[in-house]
C-alpha cells in the first residue's frame, strides 16, 4: 500500500510506513504536529502535539504537558483520505516528513493537500 499525496496536479506515491505533518496556527502562531501511520485501511492518526492553548485551540482531555508542548492521542478512527486547505493566514504551508526527508507543501494561499492510500496512486 502506498501513501498518495496530491498538491494541485502533482501526485506523489510514497512507500512509507508513516509520516508527520506540522504547521503554524493562523492566530496563535503556535506549532501543531501530527504523526500518522499508513495502513491498508487508510491513514491512522497516532500522536499529536500542540505548543499551547489559545484562540481556537482546545487541549484534548488527557493531554500531557512535556517540554515541547502538549502531547495527546487523537480520538479519530482510520481516515480513508485527508484533505487540508491553506487559509493564507498562516506563516507558511505544512511541513511534511516521510522516509527521512521533509518538505514544505501548500505554502501559497488557497493551496490544498490531499492524502490517501492506494495500491496505485495514479488509478
Amino acid at each position: 500500500m502506498s501513501l498518495c499525496l496530491a498538491t494541485g496536479a502533482a501526485v506523489l506515491s510514497l512507500a512509507v510506513p508513516g509520516f508527520t505533518l506540522s504547521w503554524s496556527h493562523s492566530v496563535e502562531h503556535t506549532i501543531w504536529w501530527e504523526r500518522w501511520e499508513v495502513t491498508a485501511a487508510g491513514l491512522r492518526p497516532v500522536e499529536a502535539r500542540v505548543a499551547g492553548a489559545g484562540a481556537g485551540i482546545d487541549l484534548p482531555e488527557g493531554a500531557e504537558r512535556r517540554a515541547d508542548g502538549w502531547h495527546y492521542r487523537p480520538g479519530l478512527p482510520v481516515q480513508r483520505e485527508v484533505w487540508l486547505a491553506a487559509s493564507g493566514a498562516t506563516d507558511g504551508g505544512w511541513t511534511f516528513c516521510a522516509g527521512g526527508a521533509c518538505r514544505v507543501l501548500g505554502a501559497e494561499p488557497g493551496a490544498a493537500l490531499h492524502l490517501w492510500t492506494a495500491p496505485d496512486c495514479g488509478a
